[in-house]
């Protein structure tokens, strides 16, 4: 394994060690930078410790810099600072930690490298690189580390349950490190996750969940929700998700596993977009099936209604998991109420209304939808596949071409509810509801076309049929 050093990278290393030098402070970059780049990543994150004050070191540095960064210094954790080139290069002091059992934040002292290395969470972060003149470049490795990147392997460098038990975010970012790297977390390490699993409890669930974001950005985050589900953890953090594993049987019949059939949808998705919240729309598609579960002896296992249910129950999960419930939730929301539909319009003779209302429901996160639900095809029977992929590109046709027709995607209505108001004379009430409501149905019927003068018409319609005359001359 060997560093392929940027231009912007050897700059820093090389002010770093002049800078340390003139304080008299050995300083070495470590971390996570170290691991990237010997497994051949691209890091844009730098962190350098220095057997000194680190907040120091960064200020000396950043006024060699041009142009001159601005230094950020954090004095509560003795840490500085700044931005150059793309890169974000962090300063400390070593440090040596001391937890108490209730809270996963240290007791910090000034510390030696060593001391700061016994205090990383994993091996392969442990790795230091020494930016000194008298061995610079010198990889410090006290646990194995590199043998570890070439093996694949997450270990603790001491013993997994102190450092599992003083710092318990620690165990979501091996199962983070796991899924982002495809590496495997070592025997012991595993098991420690497995006893030390209620100790998650004192994390803030902001931290659990901005791990638990990372593993869903991955490339594959079955990975990671399988090592989350075997340990416990899952169990303890999501317990909803949890709850879909396992097949019941009755008379012989059984139904999937949802779990392994939500990670299955989510790794599908994954691999046609980046985007967080259409992932997360794949891990809540099916959430309500356990609480819709029932049994019936000519249809077997039914799950009916857990498309709405579902929707109801995504903001209270976002809310406990501390997600936004912004439009991003409202998204999720929107996909998981809607995935069953599109599946419903692959029939013969389905009408123009049934579209028009997927598109007039759906709106702009329509190609959203049918990307979720070509992510729900998980048979293992290449006939079945082809056969609804067929069937999702005849409704992919059918919606463009209704879409081009009538215009319904983010519809708005030709004729307002001002425009009711003045016509009839009247002030907002139930009336104006009605006859707005009749007109919306009336369109996506295809009843009367989508533009003002139809929509006009039937709205004259409408209010004779309850009672009201135009107050206007309707001529102009």
């Amino acid at each position: 394994m060997v560093f392929d050093i940027r231009e912007e990278e050897r700059l820093i290393f090389r002010l770093v060690g002049e800078t340390a030098a003139e304080l008299g402070v050995p300083a070495y970059v470590v971390g996570g930078y170290v691991r990237d780049r010997l497994l051949g990543r691209k890091s844009k994150d730098m962190d350098i410790v220095c057997v000194g004050d680190g907040i120091t070191l960064a200020q000396n540095i950043a006024a060699k810099l041009r142009p001159l960064p601005k230094v950020v210094v954090y004095k509560r954790f003795g840490t500085a600072m700044f931005r150059h080139r793309g890169m974000e290069v962090e300063f400390v002091g070593a440090r040596k930690e001391s937890y108490r059992q209730d809270s996963r934040k240290p007791i910090v002292n000034n510390g030696t490298l060593e001391d700061d290395q016994n205090r990383r969470d994993f091996t392969i972060n442990a790795l230091a690189v020494s930016l000194n003149e008298g061995n610079y470049g010198e990889i410090v490795d006290p646990f194995n580390g590199i043998y570890h990147l070439e093996e694949k392997t997450i270990k603790t460098p001491l013993e997994p349950g102190k450092t599992f038990s003083d710092d318990p975010l620690r165990m979501m970012r091996a199962v983070r490190f796991a899924t982002q790297l495809n590496f495997r977390i070592e025997d012991e390490t595993f098991k420690a996750l497995s006893k030390y699993k209620n100790r998650i409890k004192i994390v803030s669930m902001e931290r659990i969940t901005g791990e638990l974001n990372k593993i869903i950005l991955s490339p594959r985050p079955s990975i990671g929700f399988k090592i989350l589900f075997k340990t416990g953890i899952l169990q303890i953090i999501f317990p909803e998700l949890a709850a879909l594993q396992g097949v019941d049987y009755k008379d012989g019949k059984g139904h999937k596993d949802n779990f392994y059939h939500t990670l299955e949808v989510l790794d599908n998705i994954c691999r046609n977009t980046n985007d967080l919240w259409l992932r997360w729309a794949a891990i809540m598609h099916d959430i309500a099936k356990p609480p819709t579960k029932r049994y019936h002896p000519k249809q077997g296992w039914t799950f009916h209604g857990h498309e709405m249910l579902g929707a109801k129950m995504t903001p209270k999960i976002f809310r406990r998991l501390k997600l936004p419930l912004d439009h991003k939730m409202k998204l999720v929301q929107k996909l998981v109420r809607l995935h069953l539909r599109p599946i419903s319009l692959t029939k013969e003779n389905i009408t123009d209304s049934a579209i028009r209302r997927l598109l007039f429901d759906a709106g702009d996160d329509i190609d959203s939808l049918m990307m979720l639900c070509e992510a729900d095809i998980t048979s293992k029977n290449p006939g079945k596949v082809k056969r609804y992929l067929e069937n999702y590109e005849m409704v992919r046709e059918k919606l463009a071409e209704v879409e081009e027709k009538d215009k319904i995607r983010n519809w708005q209505p030709p004729v307002t509810g001002e425009m009711i108001m003045e016509t009839f004379g009247i002030s907002p009430s139930r009336e104006v509801g009605i006859i707005k409501n009749a007109i919306r149905e009336a369109i996506l019927d295809g009843e009367i076309g989508n533009n003002h003068d139809d929509a006009f018409a039937f709205m004259l319609k409408q209010g004779k049929e309850i009672g009201l005359e135009p107050k206007i001359d309707i001529k102009n």
